[in-house]
Parts: structure tokens; sequence; C-alpha cells
């Protein structure tokens, strides 16, 4: 198992980690359009930095990259090939800052490394399946600037906050304006974590 090539631990490791969530895995045919390959995770989609692993294909658009490797080498130092392949899908209706394509993958079959590269402040992460494609579509269409803009614009003044709750919202605010992902409030017994937490979710 452990001396299996690339292609092996595509096939036995990566393509059904693909199916399984919802992607089928088809060949790209330069003469056929985008639009003949929704939900398909496409094998060596061309771009002009050279061709790329997968694509993952919805609504005519390519929407991620997945950089494979054989199962002796670790993926996340990789995502860097994925970027390469991003810049160079020219043909994609996409844009973001040189990037053609928004979200990349690494793996190597066992371990997955992602990252949304639409914002300069998102970090490359492990997660623990490919995302389907309508939660990758879903997490395309969200609007989370409009989100942001509404935390930064409504002010945390209820007037039954204590000072150090007031603090602890905006210090976890600032945090996901920041695309913080894990976040900690920690307060002594009685001293009102629950409505600090709950008050905070009314409104945006």
């Amino acid at each position: 198992m452990m001396s299996e090539s690339e292609r092996q631990t595509r096939k036995r490791r990566i393509d059904p980690k693909l199916t399984n969530v919802g992607w089928t895995v088809r060949r790209f045919d330069p003469a056929a359009s985008l639009n003949g390959f929704h939900n398909c995770a496409i094998e060596e989609y061309e771009t002009d930095n050279g061709p790329a692993d997968y694509a993952l294909c919805c609504d005519a658009r390519i929407l991620g990259i997945v950089e494979a490797k054989k199962l002796t080498l670790g993926p996340q130092n990789v995502l860097t090939q994925a970027e390469r392949y991003s810049r160079g899908a020219v043909s994609n209706p996409l844009y973001f800052d040189g990037f053609c394509v928004p979200f990349l993958y690494s793996t190597n079959g066992e371990i997955i490394w992602f990252h949304d590269v639409r914002h300069p402040l998102n970090r490359s992460r492990p997660i623990s399946r490919f995302h389907t494609p309508a939660a990758l579509c879903e997490m395309f269409d969200r609007d989370l600037e409009s989100s942001y803009r509404c935390l930064e614009s409504t002010p945390n003044d209820h007037p039954r906050l204590r000072p150090y709750q007031i603090d602890a919202n905006q210090a976890i605010e600032r945090a996901i304006a920041d695309r913080k992902r894990a976040m900690l409030v920690a307060m002594a017994t009685g001293t009102g974590k629950t409505f600090t937490r709950s008050i905070r979710s009314i409104g945006c």
C-alpha cells in the first residue's frame, strides 16, 4: 500500500472520496462546454499553467482545484501547485485578485487541505472530507462581506450588558472579521456567559 503510485492513490482513495460526496469523476474534453460537466470532478483539466489533477465544476463554473499526491507525500505544502493552476484557469468566468478558481484542495487520499483564496486573511486548514457540490456552491454564493458589515454597523450596546461582556463580544467580532475560526470565551460561573453569547445572535 505504501508504495502505490500517485495514479493508484487517485483511483483507490481520491476518486471514491469525491464520488461519495456527490461529484462525478470525468476526463477532461477540450471540445466540451463546462455546461456538460455539472457537478463533475474533471480529471486533467487544462490550464495555462498545466493540467490540474481535478477541477470541480458546477453551474458552468470551476469552483475548485484539487492537487493530488501519492499516499506517502504530505499534502499541505503542495497547495502552491493548486494555486498555480487556479491562476492559469483563465477561461473560467471568475477572478479574485489573480486567482481564477476560489477553492483549492491538496490531498494524498488520506489527508485533505483546503484554502479559500478569495480573501488574503483566509488561511489553509485540514478538513475531514471534500465539500459536496451543493455546499461548494452555497459557500461561493454566501455574502460574508455583508455579514461583516452588519456586525460593524450594529453597535453591541444592549443596556443589560456589563462592560466585560461588551469587551468579550467586541473581541469575538474582531476575530470573525479577521477570518479566525477558533474563538473561546472564558468567564467565571455566574458572570453571564450565556447572555453574552445569546444577545449578539439577535439581529445580524
